[in-house]
């Protein structure tokens, strides 16, 4: 090392002199020093107090939504909204089947119509522990609810088999029409989920009470009231979607955070 390298070294962070400048140009070694002292200049110091983030941009994003929507829309008109779509779609299919003759079960009226009122006020039920912000019931509040409609719903149908078709051919056609009658209501009932943040058994009790339109429709329009047939191709599906709902729900992007 020369004796302007070494002159070099001791002015490290110093401006230079134009005569140790025009050594440091020419001489590898002392580029090469005075190029990794910058590139260590340029690193954070470990604890050093940070520049505040320019929260400008944020703020005037949240002074827009505010000035669009100064008030919360509250839970209820989110259920309202809900629940009439489900008994919409309800009253309409069942408008069409009494039109066309397919209002099928032949249990006795009163248990058919005392039924349909017990789904009505589950659905309800269900809808209110998913989208309430005080949510009061857990797994197993909801998982008996579920459990004591199920059990009415096989024990409520006329014992009858229908005997102009086969069990499987039966269930087939029963899963097919539940899923279909229910697909627009969880379609639906998921997007108003991804306003909150994700919670399974929240989750749980939208996909019941959404596949709770397809289980009503078939009590009123399947004609075989047999208990298998009842648990494998009404309750089970609705069941089945209940379970999924979380499942589907944890694959979509939250678009709100609610409580």
């Amino acid at each position: 090392m020369s004796a302007e390298c070494t002159r070099v070294l001791e002015a490290l962070g110093q401006p230079l002199s134009p005569e140790l400048a025009a050594h440091a140009d020419g001489c590898a070694g002392c580029r090469a020093l005075l190029e990794g002292f910058d590139a260590l200049e340029s690193l954070p110091v470990p604890g050093a107090a940070r520049p505040p983030p320019d929260l400008e941009p944020v703020r005037a994003v949240a002074l827009e939504a505010l000035a669009a929507q100064p008030k919360a829309t509250p839970w209820t008109s989110e259920a309202w909204k809900l629940g009439g779509l489900y008994t919409g779609m309800m009253a309409l299919v069942t408008l069409v089947f009494a039109a066309k003759g397919l209002l099928s079960n032949t249990a006795p009226l009163g248990v058919v119509v005392g039924l349909a009122v017990l789904l009505l006020l589950s659905m309800g039920g269900a809808l209110w522990v998913a989208l309430a912000p005080a949510r009061r019931l857990g797994w197993l509040g909801v998982g008996t609810g579920a459990v004591g409609v199920a059990l009415l719903v096989v024990l409520g149908g006329s014992g009858l088999a229908n005997p102009n078709r086969g069990f499987v051919e039966g269930c087939v056609s029963c899963v097919r029409t539940g899923a279909l009658f229910s697909l627009l209501p969880l379609v639906a009932t998921l997007g108003m989920l991804r306003r909150m943040a994700l919670h399974a058994v929240r989750a749980v009790a939208a996909g019941l009470a959404a596949g709770a339109v397809g289980l009503l429709l078939l009590h009123v329009h399947c004609s075989d009231g047999s208990p298998g047939h009842l648990a494998v191709s009404h309750v089970g599906p609705w069941l089945v979607l209940g379970a999924l709902a979380p499942w589907v729900r944890a694959r979509l992007r939250t678009t709100r955070h609610a409580p």
